[in-house]
């Protein structure tokens, strides 16, 4: 064995580089084919300010992952932290509940959003039908296995990291040809303060970033991650920052903000305006891959930190039942993959993204705490180690962005944080009784 590579029943299936385009293309996501028009919204043509402060506060937490997971590289990510930190199954069970919900939120914001107007560009089928269909077609592929799994997302990525640097190529065309308006990078909204402007967009920028975290919950399928999983980490945030960063810069210089916030699909109409001839079928397409890819990447994770979940008999034994020969969790794979379904009867996908964020939040603040609390356990491994400060400003980064949640995402986060509890309940009483019941037999 190589490093902190510990034993596990799961199939070492990963590469550094199938896990940073596993990291890159969770990252990505689907959401900044969308996020342009929002952040003009808030800070007008500097639509590359927030989007690098998000950054920055998402690297913050990055840090704290990159210790934790290597230190302790078993599958239930944040849960395992939080049990170890915190010494008590109701506290890791609500950590790694929340994680969990976000996932399965997430896989049901992304097939309402693949069901959409990108889908009925191509079929026109009712909404709800194509959802379930398509998170049945992501559960069958995660089934299938994590070499396959990681495959299909390898070429996924490729395809939405394409989309863009069309986006980022054509725009240089045009500046290079001297159209567009170079100095609208630096305009703000009439009457909006820089630091106020640049925080609100930050916010909804974060969205876009907190991907990295699913890594974590497929750990046990890396070969030698000690080394793998900080450089994968790191470089993928990064590379998905400087992309996003040159998108920004792209939009604005393109179109008008005003032209973006009123726009559905701002990406489409910033390579509309760069007169290329880019087919408008062509970024329909790409948008459709990257929502599949996200979901693919976001479902990998909830199966596995289910099954995680289970082998901390935090959730019922059932869940960490294993394929025998393709060695994927397939009950969690399952158990998750009908949630999903049923919460896209929800429809409404902006409470599911900010759902999602919120949650995380809980998340992350549970692992910048966990760092601290855990230098003083020491194992026998090497594993990576971040400057003491980086988790103290993720935690102050983690209150601030929670301070800015709508009541409306409050309750409903506090709805299925209720229905964790008395999930966890009742898994306690079952297993509590299953325990008694093997120790009188053995009298």
């Amino acid at each position: 064995m190589t490093g902190a590579e510990t034993p596990t029943r799961l199939k070492r299936g990963i590469t550094g580089p199938l896990l940073f385009a596993f990291i890159l293309g969770d990252v990505l996501g689907a959401g900044i084919y969308a996020l342009m028009g929002v952040l003009a919204a808030e800070v007008g043509g500097m639509l590359w300010a927030p989007l690098l402060v998000a950054l920055l506060l998402a690297l913050l937490t990055a840090g704290s992952y990159a210790e934790l997971v290597t230190k302790y590289p078993r599958a239930g990510g944040a849960a395992v932290f939080a049990e170890r930190a915190f010494r008590s199954p109701l506290v890791s069970f609500l950590v790694g509940f929340c994680m969990l919900a976000a996932g399965v939120v997430s896989a049901a914001g992304l097939a309402i959003a693949f069901a959409g107007d990108y889908f009925t560009t191509f079929v026109d089928l009712p909404a709800p039908l194509v959802a379930v269909v398509f998170l049945a077609v992501v559960g069958a592929l995660n089934a299938r296995g994590i070499r396959e799994s990681m495959g299909a997302n390898l070429v996924m990525t490729l395809v939405e990291l394409s989309g863009l640097v069309i986006v980022i190529v054509v725009v240089a065309m045009l500046v290079a040809d001297g159209g567009g308006a170079p100095q609208r990078v630096f305009e703000l909204p009439t009457d909006a303060a820089l630091p106020t402007a640049v925080l609100g967009g930050a916010i909804i920028a974060y969205y876009s970033f907190v991907g990295f975290e699913t890594s974590a919950n497929v750990i046990e399928e890396v070969r030698d991650p000690r080394r793998s999983y900080p450089r994968a980490l790191f470089a993928s945030l990064l590379t998905a920052g400087v992309v996003y960063v040159l998108v920004g810069l792209a939009s604005a210089i393109a179109l008008p903000a005003a032209d973006l916030v009123d726009s559905s699909g701002p990406l489409l109409d910033v390579v509309a305006a760069a007169g290329v001839g880019v087919p408008p079928w062509l970024f329909s397409l790409i948008a459709l891959i990257a929502v599949a890819n996200g979901a693919l990447l976001t479902m990998i994770m909830a199966s596995r930190l289910a099954y995680g979940m289970s082998e901390q008999g935090l959730l019922p034994a059932v869940l960490g039942r294993v394929l025998p020969q393709r060695r994927t969790p397939w009950v969690a794979i399952l158990a998750t993959t009908l949630v999903a379904m049923l919460l896209t009867l929800i429809g409404d996908l902006s409470l599911l993204a900010e759902t999602v964020v919120l949650l995380l939040l809980f998340v992350f603040l549970s692992a910048n705490v966990s760092v601290l609390v855990l230098r003083r356990d020491r194992v026998e491994h090497d594993h990576f180690r971040v400057w003491t400060v980086i988790p103290i400003l993720g935690i102050a980064s983690c209150i601030l962005l929670l301070t800015q949640q709508s009541g409306t995402v409050w309750l409903f986060g506090a709805i299925l944080l209720a229905v964790g509890a008395v999930l966890f309940a009742v898994t306690r009483r079952f297993r509590s009784r299953a325990a008694r019941a093997e120790e009188a037999s053995d009298r």
